[in-house]
This record gives C-alpha cells, structure tokens and sequence, in this order.
C-alpha cells in the first residue's frame, strides 16, 4: 500500500474486508430501493432503510444516510432538503449510503425512477454512464484526481448535463478514514490508489429542478 499521506490506512486495513463493506452497501441500498414506494416523504424512507441494514448485519453509519426526492435530488450532502417533499407516481430520487462492515468502510450511491419518465430515467443514466466514463479515464489514462474532476465537467457538458462542482470524491478506509484528512479526491493532485477512493458523480438538469448521483470506489 503506498505511504502517501493522503492515502495512509489503519492497521486493521484489509482489501478484502474493503470489497465485502462495498458488496454488502450495493445490497443494502438494493433493499431499500425494493422497498421505496409512492407517497413516501425522505424521514419515512430514512426509517425502513434501518430495517434494511440490521438484516445485513451493519455495524454502524459512517455518514448520516441520504435519500433525496423530486427537487431534493439537486442538493448536496450538507443542504437541507424540503421537509414537504413525499415520492410522486413518476418521480425521481437517490440513496446515498455510508455504511460500516467488519470494521471497513463502504460509501455507495445511485439514482432511481418511478413510473415512466424518460427525461427523468435519462437522467438517472447519465450520472452512471459519467461515472464510467471517469472511471475508464483513470484507469486508462492515470489521471490525477483533480484532472478526474476536469474530465467529468467536459464529459457532462458533451453530455448535456450540469455537473454539480460541490461534489468531489474523497477517501474510504477501515474505520474511521476521516483520521488520516486525505482531503478531497476532486484535489487530490496524483493518481488516487485503487480501492482507496470513493468517486462521485452529481449531475442536474439544465433547466428543470431534478438531478442524479452516483457514486462507487474506484478500482483498478
């Protein structure tokens, strides 16, 4: 493991234990996307997401879990969302997950729709398919995490969408990885490591009051 400050780790660190917290928080936020419903408000969500987690087994919350709706999908982590916002017919919304396993940290994020709104789904698609597309640059081209950040905002703007610059990435690690500050992906001047570092992508409409987020650990 490289000795880089900024991607210093614990001496618990294990890569393996990395991938199982990364499997384990897709599945968690799959369950909680089988559970969303109509009419639901983003507290509600909050609460069965719990449920969600103590049958995987979830040793605790990294970050306060995050479940955006409709206009909401526009703000970013430390913004308050509508408290009047509840899950329409044909909406949108995204899970946003910080979750703790066998001591590692897993952070994973993604964008869903119900009913049938395809400017909507577009949406939703377009925030994985940047995600790919700045994950395939840094293993191909061995972009610094700054240059990533560079990448996503042209790719967005090819693709027709507003990158949110607020959004950044940072890194993930046993718990806590807060404690080795490695600062912000999005600043990160060399190439990020592989399994160290969570991408995120958040994007939003040009016009319209509706967004999408997606976000995984970069690996090789």
């Amino acid at each position: 493991m490289t000795s880089t400050p900024q991607e210093a780790v614990g001496d618990r660190f294990d890569p393996q234990l990395m991938a199982h917290a990364r499997e384990r928080s897709w599945a968690a936020l799959q369950g909680i996307r089988e559970r969303m419903r109509p009419g639901m408000n983003e507290d509600e969500a909050r609460s069965m997401a719990a449920g969600v987690f103590a049958e995987l087994g979830m040793e605790r919350l990294w970050h306060p879990v995050i479940i955006r709706i409709g206009p909401n999908t526009t703000k970013i982590y430390r913004e308050r969302s509508d408290a009047d916002v509840r899950l329409g017919e044909n909406d949108i919304y995204f899970i946003d997950l910080g979750l703790v396993f066998d001591g590692h940290e897993g952070d994973v994020g993604d964008t869903f729709v119900t009913g049938h709104v395809p400017e909507k789904q577009a949406c939703a698609a377009a925030a994985r398919e940047l995600f790919q597309r700045v994950a395939s640059a840094w293993r191909s081209q061995g972009l610094s995490g700054e240059a990533l950040y560079g990448y996503a905002e042209q790719q967005a703007e090819v693709m027709g969408w507003r990158l949110n610059h607020e959004i950044k990435g940072h890194r993930v690690s046993d718990f806590p990885h807060a404690v080795h500050k490695a600062g912000d992906l999005g600043e990160l001047g060399e190439r990020p490591s592989s399994g160290l570092w969570i991408l995120e992508i958040q994007i939003a409409h040009p016009t319209e009051p509706y967004g999408a987020f997606y976000e995984d650990l970069l690996t090789a």
